[in-house]
């Protein structure tokens, strides 16, 4: 079977090593109430900056002193969850990819019930933490599903044996 826009086998494990840790630090900066923006403190260049948390009003294009902190746990959290959720396994098939697509759908639908039931229930500052971690659910989701349904098959298929 020829497998399109699937990453090679080995870039699971890279993706493992970026998104288990920046998951749990992400979850537990929420949990705890942790300030990480006065961790990797830099000048960046900004296309926009409302000016929000800072003084200084509205601008584009300039340069500002920014904490990487989030942005290093978001971008850990986006390429990881890619490349775990999208690298081959060792033994792709029709099957698995079949498996692959009714994971993606159900982490889908699965997701957007959330969004939606959070979206008539949360509000204020509460709602935004919502919308940040609904980035990553996705994500999150379709690998839970995907790796289970997969754990399943091996288990029935080892219990025919």
């Amino acid at each position: 079977m020829k497998t399109h826009f699937l990453f090679p086998n080995q870039f699971k494990i890279i993706g493992w090593f970026l998104f288990v840790p920046s998951l749990v630090i992400s979850v537990l900066a929420t949990v705890l109430n942790w300030n990480i923006d006065n961790y990797f403190t830099c000048k960046v260049f900004a296309i926009y900056n409302d000016g929000f948390f800072q003084n200084n009003s509205s601008a584009f294009f300039q340069i500002i002193e920014n904490s990487l902190s989030d942005e290093l746990l978001t971008f850990s959290l986006v390429i990881g969850g890619l490349l775990v959720g999208f690298s081959k396994l060792k033994k792709e098939d029709e099957m698995i990819g079949q498996i692959r697509y009714e994971s993606l759908v159900w982490a889908t639908y699965f997701n957007y019930v959330i969004l939606l039931l959070c979206t008539a229930f949360m509000y204020g500052i509460s709602f935004l933490n919502v919308l940040f971690y609904n980035t990553f659910s996705l994500l999150l989701f379709f690998i839970i599903r995907f790796h289970y349904s997969i754990y399943k098959l091996n288990k029935q298929n080892s219990n025919e044996e």
